[in-house]
């Protein structure tokens, strides 16, 4: 039987689109599958951008996130903004500024230019004595019917002269200071020593501006865990703007009293007998609060130092007890460590010298016994 071989097919000038599958429908809705270009050989599918590999690819756009405001109230539902701290207004009026005096010198020329010239006056209305002309080396002067409006005039101006110069003469101390107002205006302050002149008509008040401490009688405070306190501190403070502490507040000293029991009210102090660490952190915190409450004002604070820190009367007997159990029970909780270790270093020590030989039972029995007579030891000892 002579087999002959087919020639290679050749490839057709016009290749179908579609070639239905064997055994299915030969009509045009059945389903059909892409034709092979080469038959014999397997294709592979081409991915599209690689179709485009020299074109030149887009500029990254950079994308930032929008900022966007908050709205007040905006945020978790049931959640509260936290209120901001009202910081006073200062008004631009009560600043301390440095108030318009004269030296003293000034105030005294003019009292002596007054009295002199009230002296010439009633010479010239013939109205000084005899004796005071002789002494004064004028020559006496018969008065013609009394002083006449001239005359008057004279003396008006010369007592208003001797007034305003000895009146308004002011001796200026080391630490003291003056508060100046005229008609309910501020005016100035005067921190000057010395003998000055000062306009009389001008209100003054003083105010004390050295370095002054204060110690307050115990007030009420709190710890961490609420118990009830009483504490006395320790302000040392200044006056550093005197017009905002007369003119901004009735009384700065009792403003600064207050500000200290509000301040003990608001931060946990540190019971009797507590630790370094904690005395100081309550100690600045209660500076902080007080500085920021008094600035205000015009007082400067430095340091708010509890000095006296004991519980309240009516929980100072039950903290007594309460502290008394803490430290009897700190005391036999050290007691029975070192009964532990005593009766752990005997057993090993005796296990490994060799000198008894005990089983689980026997060890327990003799761990039981050292105990007991240890934790006797120690208490006939005392702590």
């Amino acid at each position: 039987m002579t087999t002959t071989t087919s020639p290679t097919p050749e490839v057709p000038e016009h290749v179908p689109e579609h070639d239905p599958e064997p055994g299915g429908p030969a009509d045009g809705a059945a389903a059909v599958r892409p034709v092979r270009l080469i038959r014999t050989e397997s294709t592979t599918e081409i991915p599209v951008h690689l179709l485009f590999r020299d074109a030149p690819e887009p500029a990254a756009v950079r994308l930032r996130p929008a900022v966007v405001a908050r709205r007040p109230g905006a945020g978790r539902p049931g959640a509260r903004e936290r209120p901001r701290p009202v910081v006073p207004r200062v008004d631009p009026d009560l600043v301390e500024r440095p108030a318009r005096v004269l030296p003293g010198v000034a105030g005294v020329l003019a009292g002596v230019c007054g009295a002199a010239g009230c002296l010439a006056t009633s010479w010239w209305a013939g109205a000084l004595p005899p004796l005071a002309a002789e002494a004064l080396g004028l020559s006496a002067r018969a008065g013609a019917g009394g002083p006449g409006p001239a005359q008057w005039a004279a003396y008006a101006g010369a007592g208003a002269l001797g007034l305003f110069g000895f009146g308004g003469l002011a001796r200026g101390r080391t630490g003291r200071a003056w508060v100046l107002g005229l008609f309910g205006r501020y005016r100035g302050t005067v921190r000057r020593t010395g003998l000055l002149w000062v306009n009389p008509l001008l209100l003054r008040r003083r105010v004390d501006v050295r370095l002054r401490h204060w110690r307050g009688e115990p007030m009420q405070a709190a710890d961490r865990s609420g118990v009830a306190l009483r504490v006395a501190v320790l302000v040392v403070w200044r006056v550093r703007d005197t017009a905002r502490a007369t003119l901004g507040v009735e009384d700065h000293e009792g403003y600064l009293r207050t500000c200290v029991e509000a301040a003990l009210l608001r931060v946990p102090m540190a019971g009797p007998g507590a630790a370094r660490d904690a005395t100081e952190a309550a100690q600045d915190a209660l500076t902080r609060l007080v500085v920021a409450d008094t600035a205000p004002v015009g007082v400067e604070v430095f340091v708010v130092r509890p000095v006296q820190v004991e519980y309240a009367p009516e929980v100072a007997a039950a903290m007594h007890r309460r502290r008394i159990a803490a430290l009897d029970a700190q005391h036999r909780a050290s007691v029975l460590s070192s009964v532990v270790d005593s009766v752990e270093d005997t057993v090993t020590r005796l296990t490994l010298r060799g000198l008894v030989e005990l089983d689980d039972y026997e060890r327990k029995v003799l761990v039981k016994d050292l105990t007991v007579a240890f934790c006797a030891g120690r208490g006939e000892a005392g702590p």
